[in-house]
């Protein structure tokens, strides 16, 4: 019982954490943080150039000062990339996008020869992303030179060669050989008739934008929606070549919507629910770990905070946990996706419902008082209605001027959990021993649930346990929690849990120990008291002891259930185990000095035996090798036979076994080849004595 207790304490918390998700934050410093995380060159530079606009791109847009210097790197790798005649249109694409941020200074003849190479690979494309990147690299140089000449002649013929590749259903194919289509794909054949809009010498037919922005508006009737109102678009190729995940895709999306919506003069009639949907998808994914998905985020966030179509405004909430007992404000911020700065406009709070119920409105619309210091709009005192609970506070955005109304998008009302918390006063509580026919009070005692009790009551099983309290919030109404729970724990741990019920303001349980004796496995004894009563919106939720009562219950019949076996503390079995003390043998009594001294006489005699032998017998050096070579070899064998001697003495002073055979291995080798070609020389020489 105490586990299903637990869980369910995890299953309120969980609740209140998928409530909160539903409110999106705009940009903060635990993004600029991990950009310089994600965004770390390797040895002072990135893989490529991709990664490396990507990196300075996602700087720029924070506004981070403190950042790697990637300047010099950038421009290094930008001037190769720009002068090498083998770099592709994809290469010279990332190294003006990565130049566009970095500003290094391009050779004007190499710049003439880029710009001549990409009208070669706009004219030669056969994919989209051949046009995609060609394109892209002839309006970055028009971006970073005005006097470069970057027009197409024909733009109209290439705006016709994108838009075959498109589908009915709004989304575009890679190529013509390839028959699956894409969201991905949509958004990079939206900024390549962008660029070519912009490159064109003259106005393009506006049949065919007319056309483009049709298949922008059927792209966005296959648009994906989260419950929480966020948008996004997503593929489902088989080819996982191709598939780039929600992030990217959207991504994509947005970025050809933006840059078409900035060349054409048109307006795109795309409803701002939908581009508020796409601002809540990138702001809820929180901070991404990945830096591709990172960048996607960020450069998209700084594209809705600078689209034609409609820039959306951010309820932001510094917290959506209001007290009664600190009297807490309730603070709104709003603002652009990164946090700028909005014009002049007025949050009103329309209304607010208990969560869960479907009754009027518990508050009147009011307006929120504008604080210029802190830039948040503030509802100072919390109406009388609104108590101790959990809420739906429903805002309103009112801008003040007119004309900011075809700029931003404000949306229609936002709904946002709000709980609302206090201390709760627990009065009246005491506990009662029933005589379980008339009901008349056997004992009662007063409780104080805030402090400590060591209350002692002893009953039978004709006789009732009664516990009651009352629950009463800050504003004076009952107040009825998410768990309110007596134990009873027995001497040998069994456990049983009661749930305290209530009526109002009282809570009241009793315990007919008659109709339990089968459920208290007729254990008498002693039993502990435990009372919990706790929510979420309760300040002072409490676990109290309440103190022990001695119960005398028959005897068990014989076929009367048993207690379950308690189970086995994992602390006793996979804990640490007691210290084992052991005590070492006395050492053996050591022989007399002078015996050990007489012993290692004893075992130096054989040597000064075969030392005084050898003087003996005559030994001498008549018959060592004078030649260079078996000389050598002598000596060498000669050394080898005393560094075993010597290793021999290092065994019984410092070395162990191992060690000794290791090295008496290696000598033994040199002693066996050395040995043997001295000897051969000896024998030869003997030969020739011999012979001669």
């Amino acid at each position: 019982m105490a586990r299903r207790l637990a869980g369910f304490l995890v299953l309120l918390l969980v609740v209140s954490i998928c409530e909160a998700a539903f409110l999106f934050q705009p940009i903060s410093d635990s993004h600029r943080s991990t950009a310089l995380e994600l965004f770390t060159p390797d040895h002072g530079s990135f893989k490529s150039l991709e990664e490396t606009y990507e990196a300075l791109r996602t700087f720029q847009i924070l506004g981070i000062e403190k950042k790697p210097d990637l300047t010099a790197t950038a421009c290094r790798s930008i001037s190769e990339t720009v002068g090498s005649s083998s770099s592709t249109a994809k290469d010279l694409f990332y190294a003006l996008k990565a130049n566009s941020i970095a500003e290094c200074k391009i050779d004007k003849k190499a710049s003439k020869g880029i710009i001549s190479r990409l009208k070669a690979a706009v004219s030669g494309a056969s994919s989209l992303l051949d046009f995609y990147y060609s394109v892209g690299g002839l309006v970055l140089i028009k971006d970073q030179s005005s006097e470069a000449d970057v027009h197409l002649a024909d733009a109209e013929g290439v705006f016709r060669s994108v838009k075959a590749f498109s589908q009915s259903d709004g989304r575009w194919r890679y190529s013509s050989n390839n028959p699956e289509s894409s969201a991905f794909a949509a958004g990079i054949a939206l900024e390549t008739h962008a660029g070519i809009v912009s490159l064109a010498s003259s106005e393009i037919d506006q049949s065919l934008i007319s056309t483009l922005k049709n298949d922008i508006i059927k792209l966005f009737d296959s648009i994906e929606k989260y419950d929480d109102g966020a948008l996004y678009f997503d593929d489902k190729l088989v080819d996982g070549h191709e598939y780039q995940g929600p992030v990217s895709t959207t991504s994509s999306v947005l970025r050809g919507l933006t840059a078409f919506a900035a060349v054409t003069a048109e307006n795109l009639n795309l409803p701002g629910d939908k581009i508020l949907g796409l601002a809540k998808f990138f702001l809820g994914i929180g901070v991404p770990g990945d830096a591709k998905d990172f960048f996607n985020q960020i450069d998209s966030l700084a594209c809705l905070e600078s689209n034609r179509v409609s820039i959306p405004l951010i309820l932001s909430f510094p917290s959506t946990v209001l007290s009664l007992t600190r009297k807490d404000s309730l603070k709104v911020g709003v603002s652009t996706v990164l946090g700028s700065e909005v014009p002049s406009l007025t949050v009103k709070l329309v209304g607010a419902f208990s969560s869960g119920s479907k009754d009027a409105s518990l508050v009147e619309s009011q307006e929120l008082n504008f604080d210029k210091t802190s830039g948040l709009h503030i509802l100072n005192d919390l109406p009388k209605s609104i108590d101790v609970g959990s809420y739906t506070f429903v805002f309103e955005i009112v801008l003040h001027e007119p004309k900011h109304e075809e700029v931003y998008f404000k949306g229609s009302q936002t709904k946002v959990p709000i709980s609302v918390t206090g201390l709760i006063k627990i009065e009246n509580s005491e506990i009662a021993v029933l005589d379980s026919d008339l009901g008349s009070i056997e004992s009662q005692k007063k409780l104080d649930l805030a402090g400590k009790n060591a209350i002692s009551l002893s009953a039978n099983h004709l006789q009732k346990l009664r516990l009651s309290f009352q629950l009463t919030t800050p504003r004076g109404r009952s107040f009825k929690p998410h768990q309110a729970f007596l134990k009873l724990r027995h001497e040998s741990k069994v456990e049983h849990i009661f749930v305290v019920g209530n009526s109002g303001k009282q809570f009241e349980i009793v315990l007919n120990f008659l109709g339990l004796v089968e459920k208290f496995f007729y254990l008498s004894g002693k039993y502990d008291m435990e009372l919990t009563v706790g929510d979420a919106a309760m300040e002072n939720s409490l676990l109290v002891a309440i103190g022990h009562i001695e119960l005398d219950l028959p005897e068990a019949p014989e076929k009367a259930p048993r207690p379950p076996p308690q189970p086995i503390d994992p602390y006793s079995r996979y804990g640490p185990k007691a210290e084992i003390t052991h005590i070492f043998r006395a050492p053996e009594k050591r022989p007399p000095q002078e015996l050990s001294l007489a012993f290692l006489g004893l075992t130096i005699l054989p040597l000064l035996g075969f030392l005084i032998g050898l003087l003996r017998l005559g030994v001498n050096l008549k018959n060592f090798p004078t030649k260079p070579l078996p000389a050598t070899f002598a000596v060498l064998f000669h050394v080898g036979i005393g560094a075993v001697l010597l290793l021999y003495v290092f065994f019984w002073v410092k070395l162990d076994l191992f060690q000794t055979l290791k090295i008496l291995g290696f000598l033994g080798g040199i002693l066996v080849f050395v040995g043997h070609r001295i000897l051969s020389h000896l024998a030869a020489a003997s030969a020739k004595l011999k012979s001669a």
